[in-house]
């Protein structure tokens, strides 16, 4: 059963930085691409950023230059490092992640990010 468990979610000042994390299964395979999505009120989930094996990056053109994603195969660990934070950045933020053989989408709880004064 993959696990993909996500913390360092709360609530941050209008301007702030926030760094989310996502750890995972150990039997992960380093090749697998793992990538963070958002919920926000009343929205659908949508795609923030992704990193691959190799740690190629795909950063969302809405949040490209404030957010970048990073990862530590050695603590199977995927981060999310969010700056310049909005009021519109509010949302549960989740890590996915996709079985290569067949596509099978498994996903973490989720983490609520809150960014207001």
């Amino acid at each position: 059963q993959v696990q993909l468990v996500e913390s360092g979610g709360g609530l941050v000042q209008p301007g702030g930085s926030l760094n989310l994390s996502c750890a995972h299964s150990s039997w992960i395979s380093s090749n697998w691409v793992v990538d963070w999505y958002r919920q926000g009120p009343g929205q659908q989930r949508r795609f923030v950023a992704s990193i691959s094996g190799d740690s190629r990056t795909n950063v969302a053109d809405y949040v490209k230059g404030r957010f970048s994603i990073s990862r530590d195969s050695a603590r199977h660990s995927v981060y999310l490092h969010m700056h310049i934070l909005g009021p519109a950045d509010t949302a549960v933020y989740y890590c996915h992640t996709q079985r290569p053989e067949d596509r099978l989408d498994y996903w973490g709880q989720g983490t609520q990010v809150t960014v207001s004064s």
